[in-house]
């Protein structure tokens, strides 16, 4: 007869394809049995009135990250794990920036050196690259591809990152060869660059000025510019963050053209608007909301809701990007006074990426919870190389599973905030539907608001090559 480390029971055991009553048996780390009155467990979580679900896979945060002369990022590995573990995710991939004029590899040794030890749950990397050279190309990376780091994101803005046409096309040729799917963060460079200097010359400095400097029609005309960098090199790729429905256009008439084109939006963009960057009387507390691409309005929420609707976006994330308010550190420091061009770029927001999209997506009856459990966890595994490891809850996969209240209503406060950052952009938020227990891989790391996972316990995992691009490739 199985013996188990843990059984849960009598919850509803909720896959991207099935809804069931069921316990589910754990041993060894591992979900060995899903079926109605298993035998006993050494342990036994009651899980009745609850949904016990796959846990969260937040493909896009950025921890610990190189600040190029800006303020720190207000997380590193053990903070931003901490708040994605209570928030009910279980692994996250996070990105190891190549500095320009560096190596690819040392910039994979170094970031190890930041979350070996220190990651209460599991994770990969995505690689950044910012210096696409002949060496970088053709020698570092199909080494690190091969070593579990599958793929990579490239920058159509950003002075630090930018990557122009030809070395787009570059990179995109030379991940392909080698079957890594690139992410790319569409707003054009040169746009963004002759609003905010006319901006600035106006005098309109102000937080809210930064969302006015990036229209949609720049996220727009950068997201076809890829697109068509993908179509020339036959390469997928994943658009990342996105906004607005000027982009989602662009993306449905790929895909509708048969291109190998994925996408992913983030909680900001069916949550946040620019207005909120206005603050109080246009002051700094606007810079509270300042990340990029930045919230839109109402309709662009409708816009991405259509697009979740109608498969346009395969992932939901975060974008986690945590920097403080306060301090000289923070948003407010002073050089960002003079211009928002020099607020600190992101907001926190992996501990309320699934709530916010559960309460605004299932409670209110946009989308299944089934499509909740795709959008939050499994297409992330097999996006990223990590399916059937993770992702789903059967026999085989590993046990890293969220309870979830979907009766529980909560008012998002910093209070309850795991992360480093010393605010959260939805402070004052309503939601219902909450986690009221994480597990990773079979153990409790966090019940009913305390994380007890330590620092350490998290894996990395070396990862496989994306699923959703080698099924397109074959179709």
């Amino acid at each position: 007869m199985q013996t188990f480390d843990m059984v849960i029971r009598g919850g509803t055991v909720v896959t991207a394809a099935d809804t069931v009553v069921a316990d589910v048996g754990i041993a060894d780390g591992k979900v060995v049995a899903v079926a109605l009155d298993l035998p006993a467990g050494r342990e036994e979580i009651n899980a009745k009135g609850l949904l016990v679900m796959p846990g969260g896979i937040d493909s896009h945060v950025h921890l610990a990250q190189p600040a190029f002369g800006g303020p720190a990022m207000a997380d590193g590995f053990e903070t931003g794990t901490r708040s994605a573990i209570a928030g009910g995710n279980t692994t996250v991939i996070p990105f190891a920036l190549q500095s320009r004029g560096t190596s690819l590899r040392q910039a994979v040794t170094d970031y190890h050196k930041e979350a070996d030890g220190n990651a209460l749950c599991d994770y990969g990397f995505h690689l950044i690259l910012t210096d696409p050279t002949p060496a970088a190309l053709g020698q570092e990376l199909p080494a690190l591809v091969a070593d579990g780091y599958t793929s990579l994101k490239v920058f159509m803005t950003y002075d630090d990152m930018v990557l122009n046409d030809r070395e787009l096309l570059e990179v995109f040729d030379a991940a392909g060869a080698l079957g890594a799917l690139v992410m790319v963060h569409c707003e054009g460079y040169d746009a963004i660059r002759f609003m905010t200097e006319k901006l600035e010359k106006a005098g309109k400095i102000a937080p809210y000025y930064h969302a006015v400097s990036r229209p949609q029609s720049v996220e727009r005309e950068a997201a076809h510019r890829a697109i068509s960098h993908s179509e020339l090199t036959g390469v997928p790729i994943m658009i990342v963050h996105v906004s607005g429905g000027e982009a989602v256009e662009q993306i449905r008439w790929a895909r509708n053209k048969g291109l190998s084109i994925f996408a992913e939006t983030c909680t900001q963009y069916i949550s946040l608007t620019a207005d909120d960057l206005k603050g109080l009387n246009m002051d700094e507390s606007g810079s509270k909301y300042v990340c990029s691409p930045p919230p839109r309005d109402h309709a662009s929420w409708e816009a991405i809701w259509s697009g979740i609707k109608t498969g346009v976006f395969q992932t939901f994330s975060s974008d986690h990007c945590p920097f403080f308010f306060e301090g000289p550190l923070g948003k407010k420091h002073a050089k960002a006074r003079t211009s928002f061009r020099w607020v600190p770029n992101g907001i926190p927001g992996v501990e309320v990426r699934m709530p916010i999209l559960y309460s605004e997506g299932v409670v209110k009856g946009r989308i299944s919870v089934n499509e909740f459990v795709a959008l939050t966890s499994t297409n992330h595994a097999k996006m990223y190389g990590l399916y059937p490891k993770k992702g789903s809850i059967a026999p085989g996969f590993d046990a890293d599973i969220v309870l979830w209240d979907p009766e529980k209503k909560v008012t998002i406060s910093q209070t309850l905030m795991h992360h480093g950052a010393d605010y959260t952009p939805w402070e004052g938020f309503d939601v219902t539907g909450w986690p009221v227990m994480t597990l990773l891989r079979g153990k409790i790391a966090a019940r009913d608001g305390e994380v007890i996972a330590q620092p350490g316990q998290g894996q990395f995992l070396p990862r496989a090559m994306s699923y959703f691009a080698k099924a397109q490739i074959a179709s």
